[in-house]
């Protein structure tokens, strides 16, 4: 019985430390809009992308509005956006998208990573042939016939449509986001996500153990709290 509740604490925890770590990451999404952009979302399409996603992984209306506030005041950090990219164990590219108001921290914690698990941290560049930007947006599915909706958002970007009875994802090239952005706001369509995501050019096919070896460096990035989005071309 005492093995069984310390297993489901354990679930809760992580959880609950999930959780927190994407409001987190969500809370800075927002101070950057708001420093780029100004507190009023119905202006600022960042802050509104940055809100909504906010809400898609259900972070409280308080905890966004005190995001928004917090970052409107005078005295707030200023956060910058650094991109780090370097090599994994295998050859596997990985790139970091961070957000930190202290960079040396950040590049030094990165770099420490990449030492203790078998990687390298690369210069600037270095694997931008790797992966290409696109615009991810995730809908809820309400009853849309997909093929009709392809056809009505050709014009705004997207290439490639997909989903299935809950939610349907559509991709367009990264400079057509804000159009994007608005036609489905313009359609009044139940948005869960709005992303720029790295999609890898080509991918790396590794055996499970050595998936497993790279998932090891690939979590330790992930938990600094500097870090946004990690991307790998494992296949």
């Amino acid at each position: 019985m005492g093995r069984v509740f310390e297993k489901r604490k354990y679930k809760m925890f992580a959880r609950y430390d999930r959780m927190a770590k994407g409001f987190t990451r969500a809370g800075k999404e927002i101070a950057i809009a708001v420093k780029l952009g100004g507190p009023d979302p119905d202006g600022n399409s960042r802050l509104r992308v940055a809100i909504q996603n906010a809400k898609g992984i259900n972070m409280p209306k308080d905890r966004i509005d005190a995001a928004v506030n917090r970052a409107a005041s005078k005295d707030a950090k200023g956060l910058e956006e650094v991109v780090y990219e370097g090599k994994g164990p295998y050859g596997v590219g990985i790139l970091i998208e961070t957000a930190t108001d202290n960079p040396t921290r950040t590049v030094a914690n990165v770099r420490m990573n990449f030492n203790r698990n078998g990687g390298e941290l690369g210069k600037t560049g270095s694997l931008d042939y790797l992966f290409e930007r696109k615009s991810v947006f995730t809908i809820k599915n309400e009853g849309i016939d997909k093929e009709e909706l392809e056809l009505e958002l050709i014009d705004f970007g997207a290439d490639e449509i997909e989903g299935d009875d809950e939610q349907i994802v559509i991709y367009a090239a990264f400079t057509d986001f804000g159009k994007m952005q608005k036609a489905l706001e313009a359609k009044k369509l139940n948005i869960i996500s709005s992303e720029l995501e790295r999609i890898p050019t080509s991918t790396v096919e590794l055996t499970e153990e050595q998936v497993a070896e790279v998932m090891v460096l690939i979590e330790k990035l992930e938990e600094d709290d500097d870090v946004q989005n990690v991307y790998h071309n494992m296949k």
